[in-house]
């Protein structure tokens, strides 16, 4: 890859739960904030509202940009499935109707579904890991730089 992709992701909660995408791999089922790539003369604003009626078929009102990630796949657990470096800006949402995946045009390849997570489950595979952990926290550091780091998980996925 040649270039450096921005993408905006959802931070949606309400009642102590995040509202994630559910996909699936040979582990199990794993988590993701909605939103992704923005695509030219798209503003952040637009390519979210793109992204979650996308992914989970409802529209947002788009608040605080929260946090800032850069993600490095060759540098992850991921790596052996996509080439990619992304800018990763995540911004509090409210949802202006309620999530629906049979409006969801155009879900993730390995979606399967979207999920509530609690906040307080530190089981759950969420990504990026330090996610619900900074949540939890109140975590006020907006840039995050390269994290998503795993070496156990990495290990367990190329054996």
């Amino acid at each position: 890859m040649d270039y450096i992709r921005n993408s905006v992701k959802a931070i949606i909660i309400r009642d102590d739960k995040l509202l994630c995408i559910r996909l699936k791999d040979r582990l199990g089922f794993f988590y993701l904030l909605p939103g992704g790539g923005q695509e030219k003369y798209e503003t952040f604003a637009g390519a979210l509202n793109r992204e979650c009626f996308e992914e989970i078929g409802a529209r947002v009102k788009i608040g605080t940009l929260r946090y800032v990630r850069e993600y490095i796949s060759r540098n992850h657990e991921f790596r052996e499935f996509h080439d990619v470096h992304q800018v990763e800006f995540m911004f509090e949402c409210e949802l202006e109707s309620e999530p629906d995946m049979t409006k969801a045009g155009n879900p993730d390849d390995r979606q399967d579904g979207i999920e509530w997570i609690s906040l307080s489950n530190t089981g759950t595979r969420v990504y990026p890991k330090v996610l619900t952990e900074r949540l939890r926290n109140g975590n006020a550091e907006v840039y995050w730089g390269d994290v998503n780091k795993d070496d156990e998980q990495i290990e367990n996925l190329h054996r």
